[in-house]
């Protein structure tokens, strides 16, 4: 692409300048005397592809790394994939499915073996994608939390948080995926709201002709009853205490309890308790020493345990068994019932309550510095009402579920010793043989009396240690690069991982190195349709994104979804927003032909209004990157991006283009075409965070550079002092000259025409300097001061100087006495709703001094208005 061209290739040019950007390593990161700002990614799924969510979060991230760039410090974002053991061991065992191999039939090893060559085939594509976008990561740093020194970090910190007597292993009640055949987290699961039913079922009372009736929306859990449990001042019950129950179709006998924990008035009031699928009824259980039944299989199907319906699903055998239930008698009614149900978050199958002997960690008193330095602001939350969502999962939480029963992941180093129930916590079998013949006495132990833990740690497990882990400060707490990067400076991630991550990586930068992992949270919103509909494939609302890269451009893209971002709130979607970025695209591109358009002319003079509207153009620079520097330092960049496109926009292309653009073929002069290119330059700089691509273009376009330059590196504007009296002037001129074009407007006066303008000014407030730039873009003949107002003149007042255009024959007198009595009209009825409301003794009593002050001025402005409206009917009449 050259300087002529006349339309801007997107493709050609963010190819050409990521691969130059590539080839000159603008994006490595080595520790040095510079002041560093870090930013680790959120690691996508190792076998992910890049989503619209990911568009804008990464591109956030991107903003702000390319800002610190440019602000001369030593900018280092660390790429990586996470390998989320749910959903590639999902892919790989689907994959064995096709191929006609059960997971089970194979070893561990050949598993895993078939697992590394999925993710070595699929794994990464989500990386090159987002160098499509134009993320300037330092891909040399790029991690995989299955990598051997992340790994070993893992197993590390799981030893030490053992030893620590914060890691234990239990039965406990967890939440279990049939279809993953794991535990999941408490934050894993996502509750539905479902129309359900709500089954009522008689129990026989031993020895009594008489039934007691339980209601419950899970029938085929009745095989795992252990007792009914009633409230102690429940009159309807009090004389069944102490009796026992038989369980409907299998006849086991069972204990009515007495606890205060049933509530009186749900159901009927009794309540049938399964311990080993449920958490209320464990605990019961646990209270009252109940046995338990685990009728449950690992796939969702009915165990032996059951004592019925073995091997059938559990929503089939909730269907039989209702059908057995009527049919022996014990079935009372069905009632319609909405309940909710938890539904594992990456399988989306309803959870299974299940006992279940896991690994946990102790979080009570782990949590405790990390509530305290979010509270206290040491780490910043960008919306700050994210802190109140937090601290209400902080101060809730329970112990972390760590363990999963998966291949794929890091093995727990937990080795049991064989013929015992002793089992030791080590790095590797060879230290863990150490451990179990101390712990034995037993030295003719060998390495075939240890096995290692089957289980996987939850993936969750490697990520809280992600921004200590890329730079080795797990290992090596006293490295080089954990010195100089750690603490990182931003977190940008979804509010929706706020507990699964955030939190835990908060968590353990204080456990592991007694500071926080980063100093501030940018939380983005949701990405969503324009009904407020998440994303889905199965909605076929998400868009693909390296479409809408080919289709608007990366910059327009980024563009897009940035426009309406606001940090915490959801940008709803639409194809719009990404083709406003490819307008903006070729609103630059156009603006630079124009700029470079026109021979420079060495030896003309500068006009007037040119120098006035460049000296103007610096002030308004320098106000508005200030107030740039303080949007990004409240990362409310969604504004700072609409801050810089109206100035480049408005300001620049609007107003001091059309001021400083020299007569048709004519020359422009070397001064203003130097201050242009000048000022052009820095608006490149400021919009490289947002649209990187076509500002490096533009940069080399407008002056030859070095190799290995790059608009990336170079300087960012820093604001310099401003004259606000220059800027208001201006703004007065600016209004002067929308008064004239609106005129010529609504009087349907063309352009060509010029006329004279002529203004009263009893103030002097007036600044006559600006009457250049009022000429240059009015077509005025003559512009000059009056003491006496012209015949026949339509008259406008800006601040306290008024403005007069004699109209002469140049507008239909009749249609013009219409339109301004039209106007009268509605100005005197403004001025009598002010004056009713200024006349209101409450009003006037109650309203702050600023209200009242405001509702004067309008008072003043509408009579002067009017006051102007009758003197030009006046004039036309005359």
């Amino acid at each position: 692409m050259t300087e002529t061209s006349t339309k801007y290739n997107s493709k050609n040019t963010e190819i050409k300048w990521y691969q130059y950007w590539l080839e000159h390593k603008l994006f490595k990161s080595v520790p040095d005397t510079r002041e560093p700002f870090t930013i680790v990614i959120p690691p996508p799924n190792v076998t992910g592809v890049l989503h619209m969510g990911h568009i804008l979060n990464n591109t956030i991230q991107d903003i702000l790394i390319r800002r610190a760039r440019m602000q001369g410090k030593n900018a280092c974002w660390v790429p990586g994939t996470d390998h989320a053991s749910i959903a590639t061991e999902a892919k790989v065992v689907n994959k064995l499915a096709e191929e006609g191999i059960d997971k089970h039939s194979v070893s561990r090893e050949e598993f895993m073996d078939h697992a590394w060559d999925w993710t070595h085939k699929h794994g990464g594509i989500i990386l090159e994608q987002l160098k499509k976008l134009g993320a300037s990561c330092d891909w040399d740093r790029t991690k995989f939390t299955l990598d051997k020194d992340l790994s070993e970090s893992v197993i590390k910190v799981f030893i030490d948080l053992y030893n620590k007597g914060l890691i234990y292993r239990g039965i406990r009640m967890v939440n279990w995926d049939t279809k993953a055949k794991t535990a999941v987290s408490d934050e894993e699961v996502e509750y539905k709201d479902e129309k359900s039913k709500l089954y009522y079922v008689k129990y026989k009372i031993v020895d009594m002709n008489e039934y007691i009736t339980i209601a419950t929306t899970r029938p085929e859990t009745i095989l795992g009853d252990t007792a009914v449990c009633v409230h102690p001042d429940d009159s309807r019950y009090k004389h069944l205490h102490g009796k026992q129950v038989i369980i409907p179709l299998i006849n086991r006998e069972v204990p009515i309890i007495i606890d205060d924990y049933i509530d009186i008035e749900f159901g009927t009031g009794a309540l049938k308790v399964t311990p080993a699928h449920d958490e209320n009824d464990y605990r019961l259980g646990e209270k009252h020493n109940l046995q338990s039944f685990n009728v449950f299989n690992d796939n969702g199907t009915m165990s032996k345990e059951a004592l019925l319906y073995e091997n059938i699903d559990r929503f089939e055998v909730r269907k039989i068994i209702t059908d057995d239930l009527d049919k022996a008698g014990n079935l009372v009614k069905i009632e319609d019932y909405t309940n909710r149900v938890g539904y594992s978050q990456r399988t989306q199958v309803p959870i299974e309550p299940k006992l279940s002997m896991q690994w946990f960690l102790k979080m009570q008193d782990i949590v405790k510095p990390a509530i305290e330095k979010v509270n206290d602001e040491t780490i910043n939350f960008s919306p700050k009402r994210f802190v109140n969502t937090y601290n209400h999962w902080m101060e809730n939480i329970r112990d972390w579920n760590i363990s999963r029963q998966l291949w794929w992941g890091h093995q727990i180093p937990a080795y049991y010793i064989s013929g015992t129930n002793d089992f030791v916590v080590a790095e590797n079998i060879e230290t863990a043989l150490k451990l179990a013949r101390e712990k034995n006495k037993n030295n003719n132990l060998t390495i075939n009396d240890l096995k290692q833990d089957e289980d996987v740690l939850d993936t969750w497990f490697s990520s809280w240690l992600w921004p200590i882990s890329v730079f080795d400060g797990i290992r090596f707490p006293e490295n080089e690069e954990i010195k100089y990067y750690y603490p990182t400076n931003v977190l940008a991630t979804g509010h929706d991982i706020i507990f699964f991550w955030v939190a835990r990586m908060i968590i353990a930068g204080y456990e592991f190195r007694n500071e926080f992992p980063f100093k501030n949270v940018y939380f983005t919103g949701m990405v969503r349709d324009e009904q407020r509909r998440k994303m889905s494939k199965q909605l076929g609302n998400s868009p693909d994104p390296l479409h809408l890269i080919d289709e608007y451009g990366a910059d327009g893209v980024r563009f897009g979804m940035m426009l309406c971002s606001p940090a915490g709130g959801d940008l709803l979607y639409s194809d719009s927003l990404p083709e406003q970025g490819r307008n903006f695209l070729n609103k630059i591109w156009n603006a630079y032909r124009l700029t470079q358009s026109r021979e420079v002319d060495d030896e003309i003079k500068q006009p007037e209004h040119s120098k006035i509207a460049l000296d103007w153009f610096n002030e308004k620079f320098n106000e508005q990157i200030a107030k740039l520097d303080e949007l990004y330092d409240t990362f409310k960049l969604s504004e700072a991006l609409m801050l810089v496109y109206k100035l480049f926009k408005d300001e620049f292309s609007s107003w001091l283009l059309e001021i400083v653009k020299p007569d048709y073929q004519k020359p422009i002069d070397r001064k203003t075409f130097t201050r242009l290119n000048e000022y052009f330059e820095q608006l490149l700089q400021i919009l490289h965070p947002f649209m990187p691509f076509i500002t490096e273009e533009l940069w080399h376009q407008l002056r030859k550079r070095n190799a290995g330059e790059s608009i990336m590196i170079s300087n960012m504007p820093k604001p310099k002092p401003f004259h606000s009296k220059i800027i208001n002037n201006f703004d007065v001129a600016k209004d002067i000259i929308t008064q004239i074009r609106t005129v010529r407007k609504e009087k349907n006066i063309s352009y060509k025409t010029k006329f004279k303008l002529f203004y009263s000014d009893n103030t002097n407030s007036f600044n006559s300097e600006l009457q250049s730039v009022i000429i240059r873009l009015c077509g005025i003949e003559n512009f000059s001061k009056t003491d006496i107002k012209p015949e026949g003149a339509t008259h406008f007042v800006v601040k306290k100087t008024e403005f007069f255009i004699p109209l002469g024959t140049l507008i239909d007198t009749d249609a013009e006495i219409k339109r301004l009595k039209e106007e009268l009209n509605y100005a005197q009825g403004f001025l009598n709703s002010v004056l009713k409301k200024l006349s209101n003794e409450r009003f006037v009593k109650n309203a702050p001094a600023d209200v009242i002050e405001k509702e004067t001025m309008k008072q003043a402005d509408a009579e002067a208005k009017i006051k102007a409206l009758e003197e030009q009917i006046l004039n036309l009449n005359s």
